[in-house]
């Protein structure tokens, strides 16, 4: 008899799980509260253009999610850029790219080649991910960012314009905050990997193009449904949502919200106090809209400039992403004195920031648009606990970027979670 499975949850981890279960033959049907999927990366259009509520990186080391976008039938060759790592401040003297060379020659010689850092802070750095493989990666004790990076001599530009940045934009938590065990797991899987798994994968179309639209249609195809602006708000005993019965469900939502579909039931009480004990972390994207002719040097842009007063971290050109031509999308990860600036200033401040940056005067912004995702992900501390997929209620099982535990909040850790919960689900019966 063929299974029913209920996913709760139309972000990239119930999708995931989604596509794995109809590949395998499972009829599912999946809830979700909004008018649309994706999560906390979606598609939102801002003054006519089809634009995300931030701005996501992947990289090449996403397999999972390379994989899943193949099966589901969105051409990851179509809807990404793929590019090699390339960490560019115009507005200071740093860059770093790393050449397409086999791994590690390709670290090596980007490190050797970097340029608006000393010879000491290059070397510095090759032993730092030597010592990291020397362990396999593996921390005698999980510790902060900072305090790994003061561990391994970690100063200067690469500092400031490598390691902290990528624990920013992997982690969205600060290197003070964050967990020097998670970002080792990233490192060891990007720097560390095949030479394509540092490539940088910039979507040049819509988030919702790149996985949840082929998602949604494989699924549907595969005989599931898609139940959108349906919100689950009690999981009932035996496993019943709304009167359906299911054979499993999945909570795949965001763990604030799993907490209610967690808590009243005996077996998975525990795990609802371990999220009410978690933590979130903001991103802020802030879009400008400039003159068509108006471009960056590079699709992908840092911008900070030396200075400790600085907002902005990063700034991607939607035009050379996309058909929103004279879009700049500007992305503030983690918490900050920039969340607490209203919008006008927020964008005018921006706006002032690239053209230093950039170091030339742009025409005024003919709009912008601030979004704020405030609590956007878990704040990724050290020691922090995470559930596993399967719970002691049996056929409840959870999914999300939270509960991968080797990864932080990331697209292709959710992923791997909604994946891990399907092949659990597949293996039980």
């Amino acid at each position: 008899m063929t299974r029913h499975v209920a996913i709760v949850g139309g972000g990239w981890a119930g999708l995931a799980c989604g596509v794995e279960l109809a590949a395998a033959g499972v009829r599912t049907c999946l809830f979700e509260a909004a008018r649309q999927l994706g999560g906390r990366a979606r598609r939102v259009d801002v003054h006519g253009h089809a634009l995300d509520n931030g701005q996501h990186i992947l990289i090449g080391a996403y397999r999972e999610t390379l994989r899943l976008m193949n099966q589901a039938g969105a051409d990851p060759a179509r809807v990404l850029r793929r590019l090699p790592l390339e960490l560019n401040y115009p507005g200071s003297a740093f860059c770093l790219r790393l050449p397409r060379i086999p791994a590690p020659l390709n670290l090596v010689i980007g490190l050797m080649t970097a340029k608006g850092c000393t010879a000491g802070e290059k070397i510095a750095a090759a032993k730092f991910m030597r010592s990291l493989q020397t362990r396999k990666y593996r921390l005698a004790e999980d510790i902060s960012v900072a305090e790994l990076l003061d561990q391994q001599h970690q100063t200067g530009s690469l500092r400031r314009f490598m390691w902290e940045p990528l624990c920013l934009a992997a982690l969205n938590t600060p290197p003070e905050k964050a967990s020097a065990q998670v970002f080792a797991n990233v490192l060891r899987d990007s720097l560390g990997g095949e030479r394509s798994d540092t490539d940088l994968l910039l979507p040049n179309a819509d988030l919702n193009a790149v996985f949840p639209d082929a998602a949604a249609r494989f699924i549907s195809g595969h005989g599931g449904t898609i139940r959108l602006s349906e919100r689950v708000e009690h999981i009932e005993q035996p496993l019943h949502i709304a009167g359906e019965a299911f054979d499993d469900i999945v909570i795949a939502t965001a763990p604030q919200h799993a907490i209610v579909l967690l808590q009243d039931h005996p077996q998975t009480a525990a795990i609802a106090r371990m999220l009410g004990d978690y933590r979130y972390e903001p991103i802020g994207t802030v879009y400008l809209g400039y003159p068509a002719g108006v471009r960056l040097p590079l699709p992908m842009l840092g911008m900070d400039v030396g200075s400790p007063d600085r907002l902005g971290q990063w700034v991607f050109d939607r035009g050379q992403l996309g058909d929103a031509e004279g879009v700049m999308g500007c992305v503030l990860s983690a918490a900050g004195t920039w969340n607490e600036r209203d919008s006008d200033a927020l964008a005018a401040t921006l706006h002032a920031e690239l053209q230093e940056t950039l170091e030339r005067p742009l025409p005024q912004p003919l709009w912008h648009q601030v979004i704020r995702e405030r609590r956007a992900t878990f704040s990724c501390r050290p020691g922090l606990p995470r559930p596993k997929s399967r719970t002691l209620l049996r056929g409840l099982w959870l999914a999300g970027d939270y509960v991968c535990a080797d990864y932080p909040a990331t697209l292709e850790g959710a992923i791997r979670s909604g994946v891990a919960a399907a092949r659990a689900i597949l293996g039980r019966n």
